[in-house]
């Protein structure tokens, strides 16, 4: 089993909203920053947002600022996004770095899921 799981995708209509949510079923990581990333066909994973440890600080891309936004409570991790559109249609990852402070950069995150995929139609 991947250290994280990933839930809440699914498919909606451009404009609607969809809640996904990031576990890590029986383990506890140290400190962990938390980040969402995401994967549409044909292109790379790319960053979408991430959270520190204390739930802080956080960091988004630019294409879904003002629309996504990620919180965190304890050992799960949510990615809330409104205003949906089909360019946001992909596979969405949660990923954890322990001891990280929300960093873009795919690489330094050690623990991921095997995604959720989020499908917009216009």
């Amino acid at each position: 089993q991947a250290p994280l799981v990933e839930s809440g995708g699914g498919l909606v209509q451009a404009g609607g909203s969809l809640r996904l949510s990031c576990a890590a079923p029986g383990r506890t990581f140290s400190s962990p920053a938390m980040g969402w990333f995401r994967q549409a066909p044909g292109q790379e994973r790319q960053f979408v947002a991430a959270i520190n440890w204390t739930g802080r600080s956080t960091y988004y891309a630019d294409s879904v600022k003002g629309r996504f936004t990620i919180s965190r409570d304890k050992n799960m991790v949510y990615l809330q996004m409104n205003n949906l559109k089909p360019e946001d249609t992909a596979v969405y990852y949660c990923a954890a770095d322990p001891g990280g402070w929300g960093t873009r950069d795919q690489s330094e995150y050690d623990y991921w899921g095997q995604g959720t995929q989020v499908t917009v139609s216009s």
